[in-house]
């Protein structure tokens, strides 16, 4: 992914306020820790109610992260469950310290 890009997902409010609560989410989505944990991440339902936004709002903003590689998706069922990649931040640090 092109560096325009990555920073591009980055510069809404909102994308940097769902990478945020994925960070912790057992803080941020305690309704799914009591029904489903997070072994698979956080359910889009869950984020879309936190969110406030409409349903394909978030499934855009969702995308838009995933593409620039900040999230990972799984499927399980019916249902769509979206986790950091930790491993897209540690690669974010290094380019700004190298390169910006």
């Amino acid at each position: 992914m092109e560096q325009i890009e990555i920073f591009k997902a980055l510069s809404n409010k909102s994308r940097l306020q769902m990478l945020e609560w994925l960070k912790e989410p057992e803080i941020h989505f305690p309704d799914q820790l009591q029904h489903a944990g997070f072994e698979h991440g956080v359910c889009v339902g869950q984020i879309q109610a936190k969110a406030g936004l409409t349903q394909s709002t978030v499934s855009e903003y969702l995308s838009i992260l995933q593409r620039a590689g900040f999230i990972e998706a799984k499927r399980v069922g019916q249902w769509t469950y979206y986790k950091r990649n930790e491993g897209a931040f540690e690669a974010l640090s290094k380019l700004i310290q190298t390169n910006l």
